[in-house]
């Protein structure tokens, strides 16, 4: 038995897999507690062989690689669960690495002292590989990046907030409770579907489980030239919306009104942030949340 099992589905990651995995076998943390588990999804490029090179050079970490054949990042998560024998799964990105040699350190800490927690996740900065397009905001950045800082403090996620996917953790028994992640819903291949994460946390806090802001468990995240292009930002707009749709009519027909209800809330806000933003002489940042509001919507609507 583990005390943390770290899971890293991969799809295509032949630039950032080894340094993400090296970024965790690098933690001030006893080797003899934690497993890494590696979970291929169907990569065409160099993925898998930096894994199990990564086995070969890091043999002091107990490192399992597989191969995940159903397509998508619920799938594969769902995988990297059934298979780890932690008592906490952890979530990293596999093109982001921890930034402090206590990661794994201070997760133990917060589960041992918060027993009440079945989850948590902490900041993800973006480290943008290209210069910052002038049109990225506060809220695009949120979008694009996955930027999330909470401040300096332990404190629980509230109003419909919850942790980034990519640097997450939970207690595996809560998995058993309340279900795994829904597979029509997650990233398959290059498509951009999502919404696997706000599926799961809805859940837990229907079920009255807390999850936590741990600012001790923070992640770099890199961000590639091809994620700042307007082509970029359409189809992952499009696909949250479309996500939204999924999520909420897998529910019911009235989840989904209500979703819809909330997007003419979203319109207003947009509206005033664009106006906010045009005062301010930065008019471009408020044209593109005004291009992220029209995509989200018409992949709401399935139009």
């Amino acid at each position: 038995m583990k005390r943390i099992s770290v899971i890293f589905c991969t799809y295509n990651r032949e630039k950032y897999i080894y340094k993400a995995i090296k970024s965790i076998v690098d933690q001030n943390y006893d080797h003899n507690k934690y497993e890494i588990l590696l979970i291929n999804n169907n990569s065409t490029d160099r993925t898998g062989s930096l894994c199990k090179q990564a086995q070969l050079d890091f043999k002091f970490a107990d490192i399992r690689y597989f191969e995940e054949s159903n397509q998508g990042l619920s799938y594969a998560r769902n995988r990297g669960i059934e298979e780890s024998l932690g008592e906490i799964v952890v979530f990293v990105d596999d093109d982001a690495t921890a930034f402090e040699h206590t990661y794994l350190s201070s997760i133990d800490d917060f589960f041992a002292q918060y027993p009440d927690a079945g989850a948590c996740g902490g900041p993800i900065i973006p480290v943008y590989e290209a210069d910052k397009p002038g049109w990225l905001s506060h809220f695009t950045e949120e979008l694009i990046g996955g930027r999330l800082y909470k401040g300096t403090k332990i404190k629980p996620f509230r109003n419909g907030k919850f942790p980034g996917g990519g640097n997450s953790a939970y207690r595996k028994e809560i998995f058993d409770k309340y279900g795994l992640f829904n597979v029509d819903l997650g990233r398959k291949g290059t498509g951009l579907i999502g919404a696997e994460e706000k599926d799961l946390y809805d859940r837990l806090r229907k079920n009255g489980v807390s999850f936590y802001y741990l600012p001790q468990m923070g992640i770099h995240h890199y961000i590639s030239a091809k994620k700042l292009t307007g082509e970029h930002f359409k189809e992952l707009t499009y696909s949250i919306g479309k996500s939204e749709r999924i999520r909420t009519k897998g529910i019911s027909d009235d989840e989904y009104k209500k979703r819809v209800r909330a997007e003419y809330k979203k319109w207003v806000a947009s509206l005033v942030l664009f106006v906010a933003y045009t005062l301010t002489f930065s008019p471009q940042k408020g044209y593109k949340l005004l291009q992220f509001r029209w995509n989200v919507s018409r992949g709401l609507m399935g139009k």
